[in-house]
């Protein structure tokens, strides 16, 4: 059974950081400004206030649904016709990516580039520089797919990548949007990728996750379907693995359950790297997985990424508190550098 919308009228405090007054209490609010314009001290606005009510942890703000001051001007630009979020009260035209596919092969092009599948929004930033590291000049591009935030503008770590030069590109597949491209499905995201002047490619969810407590009603389960996506195209495909040295709930402690299940379910194998300073782990997923996935160490440098710049923190966790959670992603990185400098993974297991 699902709940109503939980939309109020509010009026804006402050434009930056977005604070909203609804019914006389300041709350943090978060606008998607590309699709609904700029938020000005004094707008009169409707949030949707579900999130902050129930206390979740990365959505724990409202969020904008409309500005009634500024935002009933927008209308339609190009000639795009396919609707993102379709059916629903934001639907908006397209551009699908999926067209520059279609042309690139059409011309002969498109080459299959490895991917690396991320199983939460957190990998991305270690996993990014760790190639960069490894490869440098490397074009890394970035899928964000379901199973976390769908909006593309809401990821601080895509905008302090792209500054950095350490993201080529940022593609949302559906029903993500938001990107500098957009994608019908994960699937033709990674079709389009060549095309788009990638060499590598991190796929995975926007900030946040979604779940049930359950084994298969959470986010972690998009990785599932990215890696088959990936399979299917015939994409050198490395799974980074959820680690955590530090989280308090037992079930992600060592292998989050997370990636056990999907290590279950695949239907074909995939490459895992380890963090060298984890080899027990090898036994965890040998246990979890019904394929014969191929398991490799790799060395890190978490003081490297330590002194980056970017981010260091996972769910209030920090990089000391956690290490072997961004061991993982750094791991996962280095590999896909290796994959996009020398052509398709090795079968061996080490």
């Amino acid at each position: 059974m699902s709940g109503r919308l939980d939309l109020r009228r509010g009026v804006v405090v402050s434009a930056d950081p977005l604070v909203v007054e609804v019914g006389g209490e300041r709350r943090p609010a978060w606008a998607d400004e590309m699709l609904l314009g700029e938020m000005r001290e004094g707008d009169e606005v409707v949030v949707n206030g579900a999130a902050l009510d129930l206390g979740l942890g990365s959505g724990g703000f409202d969020v904008v649904h409309v500005n009634l001051t500024r935002g009933l001007g927008g209308g339609v630009e190009g000639d795009a016709h396919v609707m993102k979020l379709n059916y629903t009260s934001l639907q908006h035209p397209v551009e699908p990516v999926e067209g520059l596919a279609r042309r690139a092969a059409d011309a002969g092009e498109g080459p299959r580039l490895p991917a690396a599948i991320l199983p939460l929004h957190g990998h991305l930033a270690p996993a990014a520089w760790a190639a960069s590291r490894a490869r440098p000049g490397i074009r890394l591009g970035y899928v964000q797919t379901a199973g976390g935030a769908l909006p593309g503008s809401l990821s601080r770590d895509v905008g302090a990548l792209r500054d950095r030069g350490l993201l080529h590109g940022h593609v949302t597949a559906a029903p993500a949007y938001g990107g500098e491209h957009e994608a019908l499905s994960t699937l033709g995201a990674l079709d389009a990728a060549a095309a788009l002047g990638w060499d590598a490619i991190l796929v995975g969810p926007g900030p946040g996750i979604i779940g049930s407590e359950t084994d298969l009603g959470h986010g972690g389960m998009e990785a599932l379907a990215s890696a088959h996506a990936a399979l299917s195209l015939g994409i050198p495909t490395i799974l980074s693995p959820r680690l955590s040295s530090g989280d308090s709930r037992e079930r992600h402690r060592g292998l989050s359950h997370h990636t056990a299940t999907v290590l279950r379910l695949l239907l074909a194998p995939v490459t895992v790297p380890l963090p060298d300073s984890a080899p027990e782990l090898s036994s965890q997923i040998t246990a979890a997985s019904a394929n014969p996935h191929r398991l490799r160490q790799i060395q890190v440098d978490l003081d490297g990424y330590e002194a980056s710049g970017l981010p260091t923190t996972t769910m209030g966790r920090r990089l000391e508190d956690d290490p072997l959670f961004f061991e993982s992603a750094l791991a996962a990185g280095t590999l896909l550098a290796s994959a996009a400098t020398h052509g398709p993974l090795r079968p061996e297991v080490s």
